[in-house]
């Protein structure tokens, strides 16, 4: 069992090298021996993946792993890239090339999809693991949708390609071809990403805080009852900051600074995102720089999900009769529907009553209460409010 090796490295950019010569380089390497494998219908021919337009222009590389993307795109529910990880021999049990699709999502982290299902009742992208949850004396399990994030160290390079494309191509094909399709039951990913997070985890030693939760809430439904496990919090000190970022939404109505953070152990590293009027935190990592095939950790970090509430989170009305809310804003703290999104509200009742993000505001962003209840009153004064539906600084729009 190997002990797995950590690494701070700052947000790393993508490749300056020509679209032509991206593409060069991947068939030197398909070509050269490295079989491409694919999950999806594509499987018994990947190659045939290129005459359909999915050929490489981009290339990023982190922790023995080479990302080859190619053009992004979108259909009704997601933006996203089809892409070939490449990973560094010695690094994969067979040296071969992965079709994946990593994908945008509402909290503006991509992510990689683990599986699909889609049928005339469900329609979901698979989101890796589960984690197991007691609820009312009951155990149930749900997905661990943070073990599909990608590397915080890689999130700003692939948004920042997002712009490289005069025009996103609606396509609705590419899903079912790189990803592997499972039954409308199946939550859980299939081996091929699992497996090596069960490796991993077989060492003690590379376990987060021994695989227990970092933080948690002493009562339920209390944002301010919020506690880390001591030397878990995020270290608000500038010697603690890897790097400043920034994108832009219209989500989260303009400019989003994103701050990666070291916790003050320096095991755990946290991603801050600033937006106008919004902040909330995204789901932190580890700094181990093993990856698998999917091209994400292989080690997670486990905290409660009400920490990790992105700032528009879904909320509306799925049944009108009866009455159904699907909702996933802790009970009583949502707030205005998006004027971009109908399916979404301002959680921000429940994040600026957590105490790390009233220090993150306070210690980072230099805001005072006082401040901050004035953009939150022009914001609900202005708000159009419709009825719910069934290390470097770098910056990009999006």
């Amino acid at each position: 069992m190997k002990t797995l090796e950590r690494r701070v490295v700052p947000s790393v950019e993508p490749s300056g090298d020509s679209p032509a010569r991206v593409w060069r380089e991947f068939l030197a390497q398909s070509d050269g021996g490295r079989r491409i494998q694919c999950a999806g219908t594509a499987r018994r021919n990947p190659r045939r993946l290129f005459s359909l337009g999915y050929r490489p222009r981009y290339k990023v590389e982190l922790f023995g792993v080479t990302y080859y993307l190619c053009d992004v795109r979108q259909n009704e529910d997601v933006r996203f890239f089809v892409a070939y990880l490449a990973l560094r021999e010695g690094r994969a049990e067979r040296p071969a090339i992965h079709a994946r699709l990593l994908y945008k999502d509402g909290s503006l982290l991509w992510r990689c999809a683990s599986h699909f299902a889609k049928s005339a009742d469900e329609n979901w992208i698979g989101k890796g693991d589960v984690k197991a949850v007691r609820e009312n004396g009951e155990e149930f399990y749900y997905s661990a949708e943070h073990t599909t994030d990608l590397p915080l160290e890689l999130q700003m390079a692939v948004e920042s390609l997002t712009q490289r494309a005069a025009h996103v191509r609606t396509d609705r094909a590419a899903i079912g071809l790189v990803v592997r399709r499972g039954g409308d039951r199946r939550v859980i990913a299939y081996r091929d990403f699992t497996a090596p997070r069960r490796r991993a985890a077989e060492n003690p030693r590379n376990r987060v805080n021994g695989g227990r939760p970092i933080a948690r809430f002493l009562r339920a439904n209390a944002p301010e009852s919020l506690v880390f496990v001591a030397g878990f919090e995020p270290d608000f000190a500038p010697a603690a900051r890897i790097d400043l970022c920034h994108s832009h939404s219209r989500l989260y109505e303009g400019r989003v600074d994103r701050y990666r953070l070291l916790s003050k152990n320096r095991r755990v590293q946290y991603l801050f995102f600033a937006g106008p009027r919004l902040v909330w935190l995204g789901y932190p990592q580890p700094l181990t720089t093993e990856l698998s095939s999917f091209g994400v950790r292989t080690i997670d970090v486990s905290v409660p999900d009400d920490l990790v509430v992105p700032a528009m989170e879904y909320h509306y009305l799925e049944t009108d009769e009866p009455p159904v809310w699907m909702s996933q804003i802790p009970p009583g703290f949502a707030g205005p529907v998006s004027p971009n999104d109908a399916f979404r509200a301002d959680a921000s009742a429940w994040l600026d009553r957590l105490p790390v993000i009233r220090e993150f505001r306070r210690r980072v962003l230099g805001q005072t209460s006082q401040s901050r209840a004035r953009n939150g009153r022009a914001r609900s004064a202005g708000a159009r409010v419709r009825p719910a539906k069934s290390a470097s600084t770098r910056s990009v729009s999006t």
